[in-house]
């Protein structure tokens, strides 16, 4: 009994260590336009679960946020409740107002927000936090497939400092648990990278937090 709660305690602890290096590198957009540089003005194209939470996260750091959506009065409470420096608008004003953007919308409609704010998006960096899947997103999902996201992803954001999801590794020696973790990663925003079992965990232990994409993860910790 002694031993598997140690294994339990262990599990816990290496996941609880993953929550804190997504939320370490998320609460950091400043990092991407320049080191220590005061709070980032950050626009949110899409408020949903993972735009609403991220985005409220940011404001608790001290970054001011207008989030945005197709019914911005929706968000009122939102932003009420996160303070001063939360604020709601369309995705014109959120687009205006960010010096980074951080885009979490379903991947169809990614290529329509392109075209619609190309010009007042050009230079500027953006986050991008969408996904595409089969049902959903159709043909765009087949395009990603085929070409990878972050190709795809600047292809119809052209012009914009286009920054991938963030990845995350992952060591686990139960399956499901792994799985879970994964699920939950990719909930927020990011790309999850499996390294291996529990004692691969150390391939990442130091050095790690760095912001870096799963290709690029996998190409430092030699993954296939």
């Amino acid at each position: 009994m002694r031993k598997q709660q140690s294994v339990d305690h262990s599990r816990r602890a290496l996941l609880s260590a993953g929550g804190m290096l997504m939320l370490g590198a998320v609460l950091q957009p400043a990092r991407l336009w320049g080191q220590g540089a005061s709070p980032a003005k950050i626009g949110i194209i899409g408020s949903g679960h993972i735009g609403g939470t991220i985005g409220g996260l940011w404001v608790k750091k001290g970054h001011p946020v207008t989030f945005s959506s197709r019914h911005p009065e929706e968000l009122k409470e939102m932003v009420t409740n996160l303070g001063s420096l939360a604020q709601a608008g369309t995705v014109e004003q959120a687009v205006a107002f960010g010096d980074v953007l951080f885009i979490a919308v379903p991947y169809g409609a990614l290529a329509q927000v392109g075209k619609d704010h190309a010009a007042a998006m050009q230079g500027k960096v953006m986050l991008d936090a969408c996904n595409a899947t089969a049902a959903r997103d159709g043909a765009f999902a087949d395009e990603v497939e085929q070409n990878g996201i972050g190709v795809t992803s600047q292809k119809y954001l052209p012009g914009t400092r286009l920054d991938p999801k963030l990845a995350i590794p992952i060591a686990g020696d139960d399956a499901q648990a792994v799985q879970i973790a994964a699920g939950l990663v990719r909930d927020a925003g990011f790309d999850p990278v499996i390294v291996g079992k529990l004692a691969d965990a150390r391939r990442f232990q130091r050095g790690y937090g760095q912001q870096v994409s799963a290709a690029e993860l996998k190409q430092k910790l030699s993954l296939p």
